[in-house]
């Protein structure tokens, strides 16, 4: 391989083949390791303020000091869930990943991330659908169904009306939010994870199921274009009983 690109590892999925691969950017003159599926890029360890935003905000939004268990849809490249290690709040993390190579990658180091996450007794990796748990009434933790969480935070598809598999529209229509909100405590927290600006009718769609909704817009400046973007996190609140 040339030292300006690297593919570290390349395997099928049920959704198509899946790859890490590092390569050297030469416009900033930095090293960015990538998960691409197919053609198609999915995530980078070069812009992750939003990611990071997305737990940092989620968690926020729970104002008291109690423990906190806490869901996060999409492993990636493991920034969501280092982000909400950080809180001391966090009691239980579990991250639902529906691609094995992804995990993989993160068990055997190949991805950073991964020795904090692996190293950290409260973090534990599930392999599942996120959609067909969020779906379903077993919920996201095999080994307590039912289970109710403080907190989801979720980061999969790359808006609420632009996903990676047709299959996971219906989640974001007001029936599958309202599966979700199931497997909430009272109160608690749903934060969606956007490449898009705040969308006012997704809001409107969040608000005729929560309690309570509203969009923070996150803006990063991207080197490579010489401009700034505009991504977002979505907030709902469970009802308190």
């Amino acid at each position: 391989m040339s030292r300006y690109f690297e593919e570290l590892d390349y395997q099928p999925t049920a959704i198509g083949p899946i790859s890490l691969r590092r390569r050297r950017e030469l416009r900033l003159d930095v090293d960015v390791l990538e998960i691409m599926l197919g053609d198609e890029h999915l995530m980078s360890d070069l812009f992750t303020t939003s990611e990071v935003a997305l737990a940092e905000h989620g968690l926020a939004a729970i104002s008291d000091n109690r423990r906190l268990s806490v869901v996060v849809g999409g492993l990636g490249m493991g920034f969501t869930a280092d982000a909400a290690l950080n809180d001391s709040r966090i009691d239980d993390l579990l991250i639902i990943e529906k691609l094995a190579p992804v995990i993989g990658w993160h068990e055997t180091g190949m991805i950073p991330l991964g020795k904090r996450l692996v190293g950290d007794p409260k973090c534990h990796f599930v392999e599942g659908d996120f959609f067909q748990m969020a779906a379903g009434h077993n919920g996201f933790d095999p080994a307590q169904p039912e289970r109710r969480f403080d907190a989801i935070l979720l980061d999969i598809d790359h808006a609420p009306d632009f996903h990676l598999a047709p299959a996971h529209a219906g989640f974001y229509q007001p029936e599958g939010l309202m599966k979700l909100q199931h497997h909430l405590k009272n109160g608690g927290i749903f934060a969606l994870w956007s490449n898009d600006p705040p969308d006012d009718d997704f809001t409107r769609r969040l608000l005729s199921v929560f309690s309570e909704a509203s969009a923070v817009a996150v803006p990063f400046h991207n080197p490579l274009q010489d401009r700034d973007f505009l991504q977002s996190i979505y907030l709902a609140r469970r009802e308190l009983a």
